[in-house]
């Protein structure tokens, strides 16, 4: 996916998890900070942090129902290997998810094609993600969850804890019962990554709801992703380690 219109900026602080207050650059036309608004209601905490150097899609021209000009999409964050863009936008993962179906890439084994994708499809008590149907009638439920911790290396999810996303896995758990193909993607947003793991220090119960959905037939998959400053796509599939 591409984004439009990018500037850089330097993070001052984010008075609540949908604003964060941004100096631009040197030559951008406001002198003062601005009001951006941030694409992910998740803590960022080791991202966002004050001096860190951040991209902006300005929207003017464009600002339809917008109240806030700027959107914050991405951070540069410092790692052993340098510097390393990290997309923050919480709706990107779902996109590039459904282009990547639409190609035919991310298909479990059983599944030919994305012949048929639904988004935010009603399955039990939930609304997944995807429902995917082939050319032969095979049915694929799946979920999308975007990752942004890394630790060493290693990219961690979930960030803070999550009942919701227990539920989902609970869901594809059933489905597998009921006949049905199911896969959790975990998209992670920046290069750089050995490998992923649930973050068990956060949330145990996650961890072992993924031990046990994986046990059950759900495929888990984990994919890294080329960032750029205005532009996000899906590279590499990389291992996942479950178990403490």
């Amino acid at each position: 996916m591409i984004y439009e219109n990018i500037i850089t900026g330097k993070f001052i602080s984010r008075p609540n998890r949908f604003i964060a207050l941004v100096e631009l650059e040197a030559e951008a036309s406001e002198s003062a900070p601005v009001k951006a608004h941030v694409k992910n209601t998740g803590r960022l905490g080791e991202l966002l942090i004050p001096g860190a150097k951040v991209f902006l899609e300005d929207h003017e021209g464009r600002m339809g129902s917008r109240k806030l000009r700027y959107s914050l999409i991405a951070v540069s964050k410092s790692s052993d290997g340098g510097d390393v863009i990290v997309n923050v936008d919480s709706q990107a993962p779902n996109k590039i998810v459904k282009e990547a179906l639409q190609s035919g890439r991310l298909l479990p084994a059983g599944i030919s094609d994305a012949a048929k994708i639904k988004a935010e499809y009603k399955y039990g008590n939930s609304r997944l993600d995807f429902y995917v149907e082939d050319s032969k009638g095979c049915k694929l439920l799946m979920e999308v969850k975007g990752v942004t911790l890394e630790d060493g290396g290693i990219a961690k999810f979930p960030d803070a804890p999550t009942e919701r996303g227990i539920k989902h896995i609970d869901e594809l758990i059933k489905a597998v019962k009921e006949g049905y193909k199911a896969a959790i993607v975990f998209v992670i947003k920046m290069k750089g990554i050995n490998r992923f793991s649930p973050n068990y220090d956060t949330h145990k119960a996650f961890g072992e709801a993924l031990e046990h959905a994986k046990a059950a037939g759900v495929e888990i998959i984990a994919v890294d992703c080329n960032v750029e400053k205005d532009k996000l796509e899906i590279d590499s599939v990389i291992p996942t380690i479950l178990g403490i």
